[in-house]
């Protein structure tokens, strides 16, 4: 549920990047924050262990225009992908908005998606967030590697609901921003339903 700002006229949207580890979330955050303008943007903040994996979140506010006269800030989160930070996992996604679900291409990683997706479902519904409605995009990020699946056979094994996928390798940028226009479009509409 978004948080509305009245006197400021400002609506506030959370939007998750989830995945496994290592699949890329942090680099499609840090994509965003180094191509956005100054004035479109605020701090990003990133907690970090020495070897640059996320301990915490990735957090980047971003403004992205206005709904019925309301300014529209998304703040795009990432989780961190490794399993023994569960609590901090579970509690990023809450009140999430949308969510981006960054799977690691490469062929060796495909349990860890597998896992990582039933762990994403099963912390949305201990939020009381519904699947089904909440605006989604399945990423398939690192498609720039030589061992890889196919697209169609990850869509096959990780797409849940028909929802958008697109192919990233978010190093470079691509992908990166069609990512997230299309998250922040569901979002958007979903805002536009309740208004």
């Amino acid at each position: 549920m978004p948080f509305i700002n009245f006197p400021a006229r400002e609506i506030n949207c959370k939007i998750v990047y989830y995945g496994p580890g290592l699949g890329g979330k942090t680099a499609n955050l840090q994509w965003i924050y180094d191509h956005t303008g100054q004035e479109l943007k605020g701090k990003m903040v990133s907690l970090a262990t020495e070897t640059d994996r996320t301990l915490f979140f990735d957090f980047l506010p971003l403004d992205l225009g206005t709904v019925r006269g309301f300014r529209t800030r998304f703040h795009l989160y990432t989780v961190p992908g490794q399993v023994f930070y569960e609590a901090s996992r579970k509690l990023i996604l809450k009140n999430a908005d949308g969510v981006v679900f960054v799977a690691d291409s490469q062929e060796e990683r495909l349990d860890a998606n597998l896992e990582t997706l039933d762990n994403l479902r099963e912390h949305l519904r201990e939020h009381g967030l519904n699947f089904a409605t909440l605006p989604y995009v399945l990423q398939l990020n690192k498609r720039d590697l030589p061992n890889i699946l196919p697209v169609e056979e990850l869509t096959r094994l990780l797409r849940l609901k028909g929802e958008p996928v697109t192919e990233a390798v978010a190093i470079q940028g691509r992908g990166v921003f069609e990512t997230l226009k299309e998250v922040a479009r569901q979002v958007l509409a979903e805002l536009r339903k309740g208004a």
